[in-house]
């Protein structure tokens, strides 16, 4: 039987989905794992790379499982997304020197204080596209540089997470535009900058920059090792791939230049394709998979992240933990009339925000239930979102055409009329329930020749549902929103205050 599958393998913060697609993007199979973020200490935020690792070849196995005896000999190619930013450091031997610090981690805040007071902030907003924030890795190296050196020392290639994975795959060291483009590389001409690393103090560590790749090159080979854990065939092509928020970007086909592309999930994502680079500390500018374009993302840790530690601390049915569900949706529903009575700021794992910001629940009152907060919670959500958007609309030529959302919050009617509302314009959600993952396997498809690219018809996606604002709930949103904003700006005094007993080193 000839090779027509390929699959697409989505490392996020806490989920890995491993999906079998055929060669026009329609999934076949699916497995994924959980895995459990930690905080030995105030502020950090790690994983163990192993169980990274482990997670991933579990849900390969899982999937191909599910599609069938042998079904590893019908994949063509595999593709590769991942969460961008935070680190993943190896040696020599390829194993890890330290645990993986993932991009909702805050401990190198203190660097970024004394960045923001020196040139490094507008230099590196010119020269690389962004400013860097507590999860870069510009901020992160500069951290463990003054607190861990020997790391550094022991470390032999500096990874992200999709290129980790591609390690233990193939034994082969690679990464991608989208990724690279994190802290180093020049915004206009690409590659890695010695100007930027010596911005950052941080020139020693060139040589430990991986190999860039385009995004639908063959990076690799599957291992003995790696196949007999997943039930890949020796020898499976694996291709380098991309950051999920371009991969999803994909997956969903909101490539077109100006149109807008919403992810929701554990990260609040809102970004645009464009074909040249428009600087703003709001937001960051990194290469996108075709060359010649930028992906221009506004974002923050404080989306559907939320949800899930509601639903957690306030003991909610193990069932009701894994994301939006249609129960939530119907009980957030039966509170919608009227105004907004109670605000969230959705800061519980970082806000987009200079000022120190945590989670916020204003207005409660003894006959608020436990739907009310949800509403709040979900509307937070969004106007956080809408605070990105505005941002991005100030500057950019955004496009009339509907936002795609995708992410956990694609999956709840209720939560995508909320955007719809919020924004003011039309939000449309497509058939792709994993975006990231369809989008590495297009890479996949385009790699060995099934594709002619990843924008080829043959592989567009279908829109499920589209949602128009309804002018009553334009509103109240509306005027939610400039409570929230108002609230910002009163409470960073508070905010601060509080944060103050935790401040890392």
């Amino acid at each position: 039987m000839a090779r027509e599958l390929v699959l697409g393998l989505d490392a996020g913060h806490t989920v890995t989905k491993a999906v079998l697609f055929d060669a026009t993007g329609r999934p076949v199979a699916h497995g994924s794992g959980t895995l459990p973020l930690t905080s030995p200490h105030p502020h950090w935020v790690e994983r163990d790379m192993d169980d990274v690792w482990r997670t991933a070849h579990r849900a390969i196995a899982a999937c191909l499982a599910e599609a069938g005896p042998d079904a590893g000999r019908d994949v063509a190619a595999v593709g590769l997304a991942g969460h961008g930013d935070g680190l993943y450091a190896v040696d020599e031997r390829g194993r890890p020197v330290r645990a993986a610090i993932v991009a909702m981690d805050t401990r190198a805040e203190p660097v970024l204080a004394e960045w923001r007071g020196s040139p490094v902030w507008s230099r590196s907003l010119e020269w690389s596209g962004t400013v860097p924030f507590s999860g870069s890795p510009a901020a992160l190296l500069a951290w463990l540089a003054r607190h861990e050196p020997g790391v550094l020392q022991q470390a032999r290639w500096l990874l992200s997470c999709k290129d980790w994975l591609r390690l233990r795959l193939t034994g082969a060291v690679a990464t991608d535009p989208t990724d690279a483009s994190a802290s180093f590389t020049d915004m206009r001409r690409g590659g890695y900058s010695p100007q930027l690393l010596g911005l950052y103090g941080l020139g020693a560590l060139a040589d430990l920059l991986p190999p860039v790749l385009a995004c639908d090159a063959v990076s690799g080979t599957v291992t003995r090792e790696a196949a007999a854990l997943t039930g890949l065939t020796v020898g499976t092509p694996v291709v380098t791939g991309a950051h999920d928020v371009d991969a999803a970007a994909l997956g969903v086909g909101g490539t077109t230049p100006g149109e807008l592309c919403l992810i929701a999930g554990s990260f609040s994502i809102n970004q645009v394709v464009g074909e040249h680079p428009v600087v703003d500390p709001r937001w960051q500018v990194r290469h996108f998979v075709r060359p010649g374009q930028w992906m221009t993302m506004s974002t923050s840790p404080a989306s559907v992240a939320n949800l899930e530690w509601f639903l957690r601390v306030t003991g909610a049915p193990a069932e009701q933990r894994d994301g939006v569900h249609e129960a939530i949706g119907r009980e957030v529903e039966a509170h919608l009339g009227g105004p907004s009575e109670v605000l969230f700021h959705p800061f519980v794992y970082g806000s987009p925000h200079p000022r120190p910001a945590s989670g916020t629940f204003l207005g409660l009152r003894g006959w608020h239930d436990r739907g009310h907060l949800l509403r709040a919670l979900m509307e937070g959500v969004v106007l956080n979102h809408r605070w990105h958007v505005d941002a991005l609309c100030s500057r950019l030529p955004i496009s009339g055409a509907a936002a795609r959302l995708t992410g956990g919050a694609a999956h709840s009617e209720v939560w995508s009329q909320m955007f719809a509302d919020a924004l003011r314009r039309p939000v449309v959600v497509t058939d792709v329930r994993e975006s990231a993952a369809r989008g590495a396997a297009l890479l996949a498809a385009t790699a060995v020749g099934l594709l002619d690219g990843v924008t080829d018809p043959r592989a567009e996606a279908a829109v499920l549902r589209r949602h128009e604002p309804h002018a009553d709930r334009v509103v109240v949103l509306d005027e939610a929103y400039e409570v929230y904003r108002e609230a910002l700006e009163v409470l960073g005094p508070v905010w601060g205050r509080l944060d103050a007993p935790g401040t890392a080193e």
